[in-house]
């Protein structure tokens, strides 16, 4: 089996989430990307350019309660932009995307950031907005890998592999105008690690979550994540 690359760097999880998250890692957002704006609805982030949309869609700290919101690490993902990261298997590179902090299909603008519960779930959230067409046809795509790539696939990028031993789809809740739910295993040390994904489609606007169990992780032993209802809640507000 080739090496696994973690989705989340076990040095940040030992650290503290939030510290390896901060200033000196290398900003996945360019200079000229205007900062997320507290108070602005998804009607009037329509008025605004793609990279500024994003930005004042996502969810701040203000708004996220009990969660932080940060920006990832630099080592967090297998890679750092689609066309570095690929899987033997072409119909799954959309559940790829949504399991390495990347948008799927293809959007104008994204940004990603992650907050860690204290049960030790850490989520990425990963919001996307489209031009029109585009995210019908992304979710498409990643409906399509949900269903076809259940007996599992690698992603590959230089940075290493990962192989997905299984695929399940599970119950979405229902919210936005499309929405997608999925658990995906793969072993690490000798433990199944099941990882799991929620993907919502407002208009031309997706918001994936993505979320790992850290402790099972740090610990060597079976990890089951839980995505946070919460935080699901909380994003998705902002775009509906």
């Amino acid at each position: 089996m080739k090496r696994t690359a973690l989705p989340l760097s076990l040095l940040c999880l030992a650290a503290a989430l939030t510290a390896c998250s901060a200033d000196g890692e290398d900003n996945k957002e360019t200079a000229d990307k205007p900062k997320a704006s507290a108070s602005v609805s998804a009607s009037q982030a329509k008025q605004a350019g793609p990279a500024e949309r994003v930005a004042q869609l996502l969810v701040t700290k203000a708004e996220a309660g009990d969660f932080s919101i940060a920006e990832p690490a630099a080592n967090d993902a297998l890679a750092k932009s689609q066309s570095a990261l690929t899987s033997d298997k072409a119909d799954c590179a959309p559940l790829s995307y949504a399991l390495n902090e990347l948008p799927i299909g293809t959007s104008e603008a994204s940004l990603v950031r992650v907050t860690n519960s204290a049960k030790g779930m850490v989520t990425y959230i990963t919001l996307a907005t489209y031009a029109t067409g585009k995210a019908e046809a992304a979710m498409q795509g990643l409906t399509t890998a949900a269903s076809t790539c259940r007996g599992g696939f690698t992603a590959k990028s230089s940075a290493g592999a990962t192989t997905y031993d299984s695929v399940t789809v599970e119950t979405a809740p229902a919210d936005g105008d499309e929405s997608l739910a999925t658990a995906t295993t793969f072993t690490y040390r000798g433990a199944t690690q099941t990882l799991r994904t929620q993907t919502f489609r407002f208009g031309d606007t997706i918001a994936n979550y993505f979320t790992l169990n850290s402790n099972a992780f740090l610990q060597g032993g079976p990890g089951n994540a839980e995505i946070p209802a919460a935080l699901v809640k909380a994003q998705n507000a902002k775009l509906a």
